[in-house]
């Protein structure tokens, strides 16, 4: 019996092989697993003994193939069907699995199936590969790649720049930017205007903008925030343009020393640009400071519009005169003077040909005489507004007599015509100097008036009805702290018809009939009325109030009904009655036009009434209930009510 290996395989090999006779001799051969001896036409397959065989299995196992068949074939025939047998189907086969350290790496599987069997067979096959040059390799591949990822964020910055370039702002010309960046900066009235380092910080290009542009470093300023440094940088970047100068300190003793060497070094850098200087301000804690820092002031300003002065603390210092003359005493077009306890000895030079005239503080003895005022005020015939406050020593009703207080006395024969001015306001000027200065002067377009803390205002509501008897187009009244005659005000209220707005602060003498006179509608009282503040007015009653609003609402309000629920079903019935008539009209061709008129329109209506109430301030009203305050708003759209306040700032219940 012949010895077999692998029996089964080999007879269906040679099974398979018996089938196809046709093919050529070329492609069969026998040589790849039966070569021992070739002495005799058999001994290849007689003389290869057991242990031979053993081996040769072994080192085809080992190596991870098929190990060949091999068989004792002493016939011919069965000879020549071997002969026919491919000699691909002999070649071993490699194993389906991989060893571990066989594995192939994360880069291989990612490459195609050929390439990946390539690699493998290379590695497995040609063990004594140089290590070096697959690094050298692997280092190439990562300069290449570095080298693309470097041509892809510069690609990336032209592509952003290019995106950029074609955003409209881009394409604008710098002076219209320039004009955009002024406008938001100096001239924009936002709490919370563009500051000039944001700009430039946008980019570059603003940047350069904003340096090229001197009217953007116009306005200085030097306070404990901004330092002369800054000061100093923006004076050289503003060039040639006309500068706005503010030099601000504040009332604290503390450091006085500190804040005199700042004030004259400012001035000191200020002075060589006070020829193109267009507004002037200084506010420093005392007097010897601002003489320091005025005395400074010897140059011409003939830029100059503005001018502030203000000296927070004034009692105790002995500067009486005063550093003259100021700019030289040549500012030809200042317009706009504040004065607060400066002492410039009462120069018309510096306040002559203005608009806006304001002097306060001045105690102890430094008040002007009503002559010297009046003569001030005619060397300005185009004054505009005119606001003198905390002007006076105390003079009250008993350090004048009753004469004085009921009895005009002039103080000159000629009056002093002002014919634009329009806003006057006196904060604790002292009533008689106050009656002096507005009784010597015309005033035909005053539309704003402001008395407050002048104790008796009574003859300055006279002296104002009589100017009502030509023109007053006053819109605006008043008067806080004060007294008064309420029937004076009224009588005035009456001739003021272009009345828009009254304000009563905490004022003793506005009663209930003062409500009632404006709540008359023959004639209506300041019928343009349309903002009311009561703050502080404890002596006006609820009905009083309501009875004014409502005599200020539309004729087809809710006051016409007793509640507000009878008021929205009578809108309901006049929608529906209006809705019939309609209806009826069409239908009739126009019969009922006349009933229609009268269910649509109240008959008030045609009759010019008076102007709504949009605003009220009913703060501090302790005989004001919350009730009462909602029902306010129901029909006024801006109600301000806060509860009263002690010392330190904690509500008071009523």
């Amino acid at each position: 019996m012949p010895l077999l290996y692998y029996f089964f395989p080999t007879l269906a090999v040679l099974s398979q092989a018996s089938r196809f006779p046709s093919q050529s001799d070329q492609s069969f051969t026998n040589t790849s697993f039966l070569r021992s001896n070739r002495s005799g036409p058999h001994s290849s397959f007689n003389t290869v003994s057991a242990s031979r065989r053993s081996s040769i299995e072994l080192a085809y196992l080992r190596a991870g193939t098929r190990p060949p068949v091999v068989l004792d074939l002493p016939c011919p025939q069965v000879m020549s069907v071997y002969h026919r047998v491919p000699a691909s189907l002999f070649v071993p086969h490699r194993a389906t699995t991989v060893h571990q350290s066989h594995r192939p790496s994360q880069a291989q599987k990612s490459q195609p199936y050929g390439e990946g069997n390539a690699s493998i067979s290379s590695t497995r096959f040609h063990p004594n590969l140089s290590i070096p040059r697959l690094r050298e390799a692997i280092n190439s591949l990562d300069s290449k790649m570095a080298s693309l990822m470097s041509q892809r964020r510069e690609l990336e910055s032209h592509l952003e720049q290019a995106v950029r370039l074609q955003s409209p702002i881009h394409r604008l010309p710098n002076e219209l930017l320039a004009s955009i960046f002024v406008i938001g900066v100096l001239k924009s009235e936002d709490e919370n205007p563009v500051m000039v380092p944001a700009l430039m910080l946008v980019c570059r290009y603003w940047a350069e903008v904003v340096l090229n542009t001197p009217v953007l470093w116009s306005k200085i300023s030097v306070s404990p925030h901004d330092s002369l440094e800054k000061a100093r940088r923006k004076l050289s970047r503003s060039k040639s343009c006309p500068l706005d100068i503010s030099i601000t300190f504040g009332p604290r003793l503390d450091h006085l020393n500190t804040v005199t060497e700042q004030v004259i070094h400012a001035m000191d850098l200020f002075r060589p640009a006070l020829w193109r200087t267009r507004s002037f301000s200084l506010s420093v804690p005392t007097r010897p400071q601002a003489h320091a820092a005025l005395s400074r002031c010897q140059e011409e300003a003939p830029l100059l519009e503005s001018l502030t002065i203000q000296i927070h603390r004034s009692q105790d210092d002995h500067y009486t005169s005063p550093p003259l003359p100021l700019f030289h005493g040549h500012t030809p077009r200042l317009h706009s003077c504040s004065l607060t306890s400066f002492n410039f000895g009462w120069d018309t030079r510096l306040v002559s040909r203005l608009r806006v005239l304001k002097l306060g503080g001045y105690f102890n003895g430094f008040v002007p005489s009503p002559a010297t005022l009046l003569e001030i005020l005619r060397q300005c015939p185009d004054l505009e507004e005119l606001a003198l406050r905390s002007m006076s020593d105390v003079d009250s009703d008993l350090c004048y007599p009753s004469s004085v207080q009921e009895v005009d006395s002039p103080v000159s024969s000629k009056m002093v015509r002002l014919p634009r001015l329009s806003k006057i306001s006196f904060y604790y000027s002292g009533i008689v100097f106050t009656r002096q200065i507005m009784s010597q002067i015309t005033f035909p377009n005053l539309e704003s008036i402001e008395m407050c803390y002048l104790e008796n205002v009574t003859p300055i509501l006279q002296l104002l009805l009589t100017q009502a008897l030509t023109r007053l187009p006053l819109q605006s009244l008043r008067i806080e702290s004060s007294f008064f005659n309420e029937l004076k005000l009224v009588a005035l209220l009456r001739k003021l018809p272009s009345m828009t707005k009254l304000e009563l602060v905490d004022v003793e003498d506005a009663s209930s009939s003062l409500l009632n006179s404006l709540s008359i509608s023959q004639p209506w009282v300041c019928p343009k009325l349309d903002t009311v503040n009561l703050d502080g007015c404890t002596a006006l009653d609820w009905d009083s109030l309501r009875t004014f609003v409502e005599s200020r609402l539309p004729a087809n309000s809710y006051p016409r009904y007793q509640d507000a629920r009878a008021f929205r079903s009578a809108q309901v019935v006049s929608t529906a009655v209006s809705a019939s008539a309609a209806a009826a009209a069409a239908a009739a061709g126009g019969q009922v036009r006349s009933n229609k008129a009268r269910f649509t329109q109240h008959p008030l209506a045609a009759l010019p009434g008076p102007r709504r109430i949009r605003s009220i301030d009913v703060t501090r009203c302790s005989q004001i209930s919350k009730e009462m305050v909602q029902w306010l708003r129901m029909y006024i759209p801006e109600v301000k009510c806060e509860p009263a306040k002690g010392v330190w700032g904690e509500p008071m219940m009523p």
